[in-house]
């Protein structure tokens, strides 16, 4: 029996694609945001070092992790066009798809081997999660103009990060009773650690499983992809050649590249924020007892996610009123704000307030970036190669602002000025906005 693929702008399809961010959101909370980098600070707290020996060199914990974070995106910037050429010519981006949806779900369970006395293997997996979750993600991205008609874009984006942050809370809650109670769990302390690291293990387990079961639904609707009429020559480059047919074609399309570039700045900067808060909660923050910061950060990244969902449904409904750049424009301005609040957090209650501050706009911040895109690209069929740039340019920016961030971090001996500097990014975006035609 040939199954039937759904028809555009069908419920049905929607849903499916929305889906992908209930399967996959698990490895951004729990694996980028929460239990991750409490575990990796854990790690070398218990071992009593501050720094490693790496690369003919020592380097301290926080610059390590923001490097490797930058690399892999440099990865993800040259395998995501260089994919999107062969998805269009073979008209096959879902396989494409379900490869890096596996690689990520594999490596995320890999890292219950990551400790400190084979932390290259581990960094290797943390790479690869990296680069599995980024790659998939944005093969998802591009099938949103395929499935959905323009009108209908804003509301299945915003309902795909809402169910992203749903499924992902309900997997963490779970974990964090993992963590806090592992006793209830059979999880008990022994010759390779305490309990509570071993549950934190445990859950990077349960993130790889979470990820792969439920992709198979958006699998199963999705349609294979759209094969590229005409003669098919150098395929595997190909995608870097409509990588530059897409920026030939921006110069007529002004709005379209004042919008980019102002997305490549602001963008910069959020997504920097969400993979390195944890570790800047983690560190520059007064917990108290191990315990008290484990419970404090966990509970911090829930807040989040909570809000979030408030927050992608609000900011689609102000850019329904007020027109979506006016909205990413104010958005903007509050992450300004946030940044500088950021600088002078000391307690446990002021990070509490920063987290609800930064989940009213994360989510909102995303999902509008994503649907105001697809809503100014030009009558094409070719949506992957657009896609492709779109998130080779938010690739490149975080690539710049995880290097940066790094780098300053370490030059001043506090992530607190990287935080400043990350607060320009959003100032310089909102200006660059205001180019935009509205």
């Amino acid at each position: 029996m040939i199954k039937s693929i759904p028809l555009k702008g069908s419920k049905k399809l929607l849903n499916a694609w929305a889906f992908y961010d209930w399967a996959n959101s698990v490895y951004s909370l729990v694996i980028a945001s929460a239990i991750f980098p409490i575990y990796y600070g854990a790690l070398f707290r218990l071992a009593g070092i501050e720094k490693v020996s790496m690369f003919g060199g020592e380097i301290a914990r926080a610059p390590l992790i923001s490097y490797t974070t930058s690399l892999a995106f440099v990865v993800i910037a040259v395998v995501t066009p260089l994919l999107s050429g062969i998805a269009d010519y073979m008209g096959n981006k879902k396989m494409f798809m379900k490869f890096f949806c596996y690689l990520g779900g594999v490596s995320c369970i890999g890292l219950y081997w990551f400790t400190l006395a084979n932390i290259h293997m581990g960094l290797l997996f943390y790479f690869l999660g990296l680069i599995g979750f980024w790659v998939s993600f944005a093969i998802n991205n591009s099938y949103l103009p395929d499935v959905a008609f323009p009108e209908q874009q804003d509301r299945i984006s915003a309902k795909g990060f809402s169910m992203g942050y749903v499924g992902s809370v309900i997997l963490l809650l779970f974990n964090l009773a993992m963590v806090m109670k592992p006793d209830l769990f059979g999880i008990v302390s022994d010759d390779s650690g305490p309990a509570e690291m071993k549950a934190m293990k445990y859950s990077f387990v349960s993130v790889g499983i979470w990820w792969i079961i439920f992709a198979q639904y958006t699998f199963y609707h999705l349609p294979k992809g759209y094969r590229k009429e005409g003669e098919r020559t150098h395929v595997v480059l190909n995608g870097f050649k409509e990588l530059r047919a897409v920026w030939e074609q921006l110069g007529k399309e002004v709005r379209l590249k004042r919008y980019l570039g102002a997305f490549f700045v602001y963008s910069m900067a959020v997504q920097t924020v969400m993979l390195i808060a944890t570790y800047f909660g983690e560190e520059e923050i007064a917990w108290g007892t191990d315990s008290e910061r484990t419970t404090g950060l966990i509970v911090s990244i829930l807040v989040i996610q909570i809000v979030a969902i408030l927050g992608a449904n609000a900011t689609a409904w102000a850019s329904s009123r007020f027109g979506n750049i006016r909205t990413l424009i104010i958005v903007n301005a509050l992450w300004v704000v946030i940044c500088i609040y950021a600088f002078f957090l000391i307690t446990p209650m002021d990070f509490y307030i920063a987290a609800g501050c930064v989940g009213l706009v994360m989510g909102g911040i995303q999902a509008l970036s994503r649907s105001t895109y697809s809503k100014f690209l030009p009558e094409t069929t070719d949506t992957a190669s657009f896609f492709s740039f779109y998130d080779v340019s938010e690739k490149i920016g975080i690539v710049i602002g995880t290097f940066l961030y790094g780098f300053i971090a370490q030059y001043t001996g506090s992530m607190r000025n990287a935080i400043i500097f990350l607060g320009l990014f959003f100032l310089t975006g909102m200006f660059l906005l205001f180019r935009v035609k509205k």
